[in-house]
């Protein structure tokens, strides 16, 4: 898009004609470039692009049109001038205009969407299109073969997932009356009022709800698509397959779709990615860039372009580890709980991007990932410091993109009573066992969430968090505020799709333990401490590695807070329902 271009004012507009309907096309940057078409739903028009297409037009021909009965295109109040057909004929009389010799690709939603999947089963699509990128609108007849599909074979869930998806659609058949939707939005659907129902659904500002001049005009004459298409489909769903190469966005908090609807479209699309977008069903006003994104990588790919990492973990039906092509952040991970989640995670196809304090340890960690074939890159960090973590952030960010998952690991042992814990050794336990969770997640969330992808943290806490006891006041209250932390910011994440799991292991042998400082005795004192409990550790016979497999596990199960050891458990349990008799014992029976 040019400087003097912006989606009020397109660098040109036209007319094209199909059958007795004029429809208003607008095109953005260079008209000798790949030619993208924005395709929308109701009731919107073109300006449902208006925060995508500017993203677009830096490198690609963006056309947008209002569709038939919406904008500025030709009105009409006849049922049967939205069918399907009658669209998707539509679609190519734009397409024939703006690119005659080259295929189109095409990103639409909603209705939009819909009609370009009928669009795209026809012959013709394999010369005219190129790509389809298809957010929250599916192919009708897919998903009436899908509840036929289920239905066939009832079990539970098969029974279940038409049924929250007839709920999803219980508005349609309000929609579908003949008269009663078009008196209640002629009441009701005011601008305002449809921008703050819209930002709610979808957890975005009401500015960034972009309405035309005709809304009020296309919210009720544009009701009729769903009285032309809805039950034919249904009762008479086709078989409809399509060459043209298909990828879905789909919104995890679609209130119109159920995700699991799309989960049989494999068997119509010949190559096909899926992209699952803890979102609501207006991704275009809430995640405009993850859309130019996702469309711009199939584009690229399409052309010869090495595959993005979200990409081909997107692709449907390639065979793939649990975690290929998941990028994970690990500090602390030198050793111990660090070292072995490195190579769990790993070995379940994640590339690895780890860091310690030690430098030469994270180096030997990430030989240790290289001889099993493994993908690992290992840099210095000193999680306290905050410019450290923010500098080592952009740098990972630069060279290896948004991580998947973020594991703040990296800590420290410390114990001896609180009086004999001078007040520099009890902040510099807060700073690296607290301050390293808080900088950690202060320097990779904001990317995570931005991205809108979701993902995982992975917070290291310790079963000394909801475990009071005499010796371990500094260490304890790090590990407790840590859990807190995580608690906080898994409510503040969760809109976001971003999971924190609060990892809480107990009497863990790793050589945390053979470092721990303690307070208020001589080196010698310590030392044989130090030897003392990393004996009785050892002869706990519980390593870093099943803690490592823990981690693996919350984030499969996607579980929140997960006491590790069995101690751990009992003490999580007994400390909620039975705290009195916790601090009873903790004043009582002294550890160190």
């Amino acid at each position: 898009m040019t400087t003097t271009e912006t989606p009020e004012h397109p660098a040109a507009e036209r007319t094209v004609r199909s059958g007795e309907f004029d429809l208003a096309v607008y095109e953005y940057g260079d008209p000798n470039a790949e030619t993208v078409v924005l395709v929308h739903g109701w009731p919107d028009t073109h300006h449902l692009w208006d925060a995508v297409t500017p993203l677009l037009a830096r490198r690609f021909h963006v056309v947008a049109y209002d569709t038939r009965g919406h904008g500025r295109s030709t009105r009409t109040r006849r049922t049967a001038d939205f069918r399907l057909d009658r669209l998707a004929a539509d679609f190519y009389a734009v397409a024939d205009a703006v690119s005659p010799d080259r295929p189109v690709h095409v990103l639409a939603h909603d209705w939009g969407s819909v009609q370009v999947w009928e669009a795209v089963c026809e012959p013709r699509a394999a010369a005219r299109v190129a790509s389809f990128t298809s957010v929250s609108g599916p192919n009708l007849d897919h998903v009436g073969k899908w509840i036929r599909a289920r239905l066939s074979r009832p079990t539970p869930r098969n029974v279940w997932q038409p049924f929250t998806q007839l709920l999803s659609s219980a508005y349609t058949f309000f929609f579908m009356t003949p008269a009663l939707p078009r008196v209640a939005f002629g009441l009701i659907g005011t601008e305002r009022f449809w921008r703050r129902v819209v930002s709610i659904m979808n957890e975005t500002a009401p500015s960034n709800v972009r309405l035309g001049p005709t809304f009020r005009a296309d919210l009720v004459d544009g009701l009729l698509i769903y009285r032309a298409n809805i039950v034919p489909r249904m009762l008479a769903p086709r078989d409809r397959h399509t060459e043209v190469p298909v990828q879905l966005i789909v919104a995890g908090r679609d209130v119109a779709v159920r995700p699991a609807g799309y989960d049989d479209e494999h068997a119509w699309s010949k190559r096909l990615w899926r992209r699952d977008v803890p979102a609501g069903h207006w991704m275009p006003f809430s995640h405009p860039e993850l859309l130019a994104t996702a469309t711009t990588e199939l584009i690229d790919a399409l052309q010869g372009a090495p595959m993005p990492r979200a990409l081909r973990r997107a692709e449907v039906g390639r065979d793939a580890r649990s975690f290929e092509d998941q990028l994970v952040v690990i500090t602390g991970g030198g050793s111990g709980i660090g070292r072995e989640t490195a190579l769990s995670l790993a070995r379940r196809g994640a590339e690895i991007v780890l860091s310690d304090i030690d430098l030469a340890a994270a180096k030997e960690t990430a030989q240790l990932i290289a001889a099993e074939h493994g993908v690992a890159h290992a840099y210095p960090l000193d999680v306290a410091d905050e410019s450290a973590m923010q500098a080592h952030a952009a740098m990972v960010l630069e060279a290896h993109g948004v991580p998947d998952i973020l594991i703040n690991n990296a800590g420290i042992g410390q114990a001896g009573g609180f009086f004999e814990t001078p007040s520099a050794e009890f902040d510099r336990v807060l700073r690296i066992n607290l301050g390293g969770v808080v900088n950690g997640c202060r320097a990779f969330g904001p990317a995570m969430a931005e991205r809108g992808l979701g993902g995982h943290i992975v917070n290291l806490s310790s079963m000394a968090a909801y475990s009071p006891q005499q010796g371990f006041s500094a260490y304890a209250t790090s590990k407790s505020a840590v859990f807190m932390f995580s608690d906080c910011l898994r409510a503040e994440l969760a809109g976001r799709g971003i999971s924190v799991h609060t990892i809480c292991p107990g009497i863990v042998h790793t050589n945390i333990v053979a470092r721990t400082q303690f307070s208020g005795v001589s080196a010698e004192e310590e030392k044989r401490k130090q030897e003392r409990y990393d004996n009785l550790y050892r002869m706990r016979r519980y390593g870093p590695q099943k803690v490592a497999e823990q981690i693996v596990r919350a984030v499969q199960r996607n579980r929140s807070i997960v006491p590790v050891t069995p101690e751990a458990h009992v003490q999580y349990h007994v400390g909620r329902f039975a705290p009195a008799v916790v601090r009873f014992l903790a004043a009582r029976v002294k550890l160190t």
